[in-house]
């Protein structure tokens, strides 16, 4: 498997595209380059190659590293499902660079509704999905019997690079086995799919942390089928239409959206949630520790994390089976985190929202850590059901197969 590491700021110039754009315009031409700009130009065109005769290539997004291939060949798309062990009938995101590789995905690009178009104008390039009419060529791998396909333009600036250089639109789902917390680090990526992939591009760690939000942006409404980092409110404000969030698919149905049908997202060790008031979720917290056989981590019988805010942290809880938001100057998160160059407190407030906001960017990527350490149960302080909350909690939700309490 090949590892090309390609960081985020080394993509400021446009890339040399082989071939042309998914819409078939060509790509912009690179400027001068220095020595080091080569060198990662030449692994984004190895990539890129990779990509387009047909191989497998994770690469990162603002969201979660996806699992790329080339979303015009069906055998391509048929690996994803086969190194993810994912259900045949759960659908890919198609990953374009430019609004006018549209013409390649999507069918009569002109006659996408005006509301449609605003919301593109807003969120892209970001974390939003569009459904919209399937263009014949995708192939059907990526559709399971449908005729539409889900579409989104990375704000990742080494994603739309290696799209652009590839000149085909990109199938990727999350690059983890399914079932399995979605990946924000190229280590992630290895952790679960090394030997079922061509290669990895790893441009550092993802910035939101949870998928992009999924929807259907018809003439009258708005229909949420996965919450992600755009909003409800987002998208009410921009297409002034009401916002409808879906729920799953009934019995037998195929699901209209990744993350609507399957067990996702979760860890290796048991999940539980509370959220609400935040004394009453520290008392439950401290209760269930106490009735498990531990109160601080694995003293007891059994490995207990915590991720939670500060406050809800009950008295002489191990701090290395705990993770904190960063609040008032503390740097906040494990023993190991504080001393990371990566960390960025300023990111992690300890209001709600900042927690949100904390939970958002972390959850994934410390589901795996806890894992790693053997967690039997990892206890999570969860957040309201409202803004980027939305999002978070539905994760929890699956992550925690159902085990969410509001106290």
């Amino acid at each position: 498997m090949k590892w090309w590491r390609i960081p985020a700021e080394g993509m400021g110039q446009p890339v040399v595209a082989a071939g042309r754009a998914a819409g078939g315009a060509s790509a912009a031409e690179g400027a001068a380059q220095g020595p080091e700009e080569a060198v990662l130009r030449e692994a984004l065109a190895e990539a890129a190659a990779v990509l387009r005769g047909g191989g497998l290539v994770a690469f990162p997004t603002e969201t979660v590293y996806g699992l790329g291939a080339n979303a015009w060949l069906d055998e391509a798309a048929r690996r994803v499902f086969a190194a993810k062990g994912r259900p045949a009938d759960n659908p890919l995101i198609v990953h374009i660079a430019e609004v006018g590789d549209l013409a390649g995905v999507i069918d009569r690009p002109q006659d996408v509704p005006d509301a449609a178009r605003r919301a593109m104008d807003a969120f892209w390039p970001g974390p939003l999905t569009l459904i919209l009419p399937a263009n014949p060529r995708i192939a059907p791998a990526v559709r399971p019997g449908m005729d539409t396909v889900g579409v989104r333009m990375p704000a990742h600036p080494v994603a739309r690079a290696l799209i652009r250089a590839a000149g085909c639109p990109v199938a990727a789902p999350s690059a983890n086995r399914s079932g399995r917390p979605s990946p924000t680090t190229a280590v992630d990526v290895a952790e679960d799919m090394r030997g079922q992939i061509d290669g990895i591009v790893d441009g550092g760690p993802c910035g939101i942390g949870v998928e992009s939000t999924v929807a259907r942006i018809g003439e009258e409404e708005v229909v949420i089928y996965r919450p992600g980092g755009v909003t409800p409110d987002d998208l009410a404000r921009v297409t002034g239409l009401p916002v409808r969030v879906a729920a799953g698919p009934a019995a037998g149905e195929a699901p209209a959206s990744p993350g609507m049908k399957y067990r996702h997202y979760a860890p290796r060790a048991r999940v539980y949630v509370w959220w609400g008031d935040e004394d009453r979720v520290r008392v439950e917290v401290a209760r269930f520790a106490a009735a498990h056989g531990a109160s601080v981590g694995d003293d007891g019988d059994r490995r207990i994390a915590l991720i939670a805010r500060p406050g809800t942290v009950p008295p002489g809880w191990d701090p290395a089976w705990v993770w904190t938001p960063a609040v008032d100057g503390d740097p906040g998160g494990t023993p190991e985190e504080r001393t990371s160059e990566e960390r960025r407190p300023a990111d992690l407030a300890g209001a709600r929202d900042g927690y949100a906001a904390a939970l958002s960017r972390h959850l994934y990527r410390l589901l795996r850590a806890f894992d790693r350490q053997e967690a039997d149960v990892i206890l999570v302080e969860g957040v309201p059901p409202e803004g980027l909350g939305l999002a978070v909690m539905n994760r929890l939700e699956k992550a925690a197969e159902g085990r969410v309490y509001r106290v």
